[in-house]
């Protein structure tokens, strides 16, 4: 086990034991249903991980468990099928609020993405990966996990936002535009950086 006094150890762990509580307090609403959402998501999550490692668009310096491999299997393993039963759980019922959540979902991930490949080592990209390659690949990923999620968990075991709350001038709507204006500019602050290196 890789465990330090250093920031990897202290997000890894701290994501692995946040994720863990999430998907427990998930899974115990209806174990079969989000069982079964998160055991593929899960297995996606590490195969598109694998894949692209692979063709050497990204690597982890740092991972948890060294012993058994190079990818961040624990961490992969927990936090992506959290993101997805959050998602599908809470996700409102018509499809443009499902946008605006998955959007506060997807930029929140690439701020901490962003964040890592940059002051971490914990994931670095290579060849011809890039910020667009990893926010496009969260949306292709979690819009197929809401639909499928939708084929697989039940309405009853669901609790869908109040699309009225992200309606203008609610609280779901300050809230979330202030959090998709504020990654929005830093994403452009840290293209500019880029940009300019």
């Amino acid at each position: 086990m890789n465990i330090g006094w250093n920031i990897e150890s202290y997000v890894s762990v701290s994501s692995m034991i946040f994720s863990s509580i999430i998907l427990f307090l998930i899974l115990r609403i209806n174990w079969k249903a989000y069982g079964l959402l998160f055991l593929l998501s899960a297995a996606a999550g590490e195969i598109l991980c694998v894949i692209f490692a692979m063709l050497g668009l990204y690597s982890f310096p740092y991972t948890t468990f060294p012993a058994i491999s190079s990818l961040p299997v624990v961490l992969v393993l927990t936090a992506f099928p959290m993101i997805v039963l959050v998602g599908v759980r809470y996700s409102p019922e018509n499809w443009m609020s499902k946008i605006c959540l998955y959007w506060v979902i997807v930029n929140l991930g690439m701020l901490f993405e962003t964040w890592a490949q940059n002051q971490t080592q914990i994931i670095k990209y290579d060849m011809f990966w890039d910020f667009w390659d990893s926010y496009t690949w969260w949306w292709i990923y979690l819009l197929v996990f809401e639909w499928l999620g939708g084929r697989i968990v039940p309405q009853s075991a669901r609790k869908p936002i109040k699309g009225s709350l992200l309606k203008s001038g609610q609280i779901g709507w300050f809230i979330s535009h202030f959090i998709l204006i504020s990654t929005i500019f830093l994403a452009g602050f840290y293209m500019g950086r880029v940009t300019l290196k």
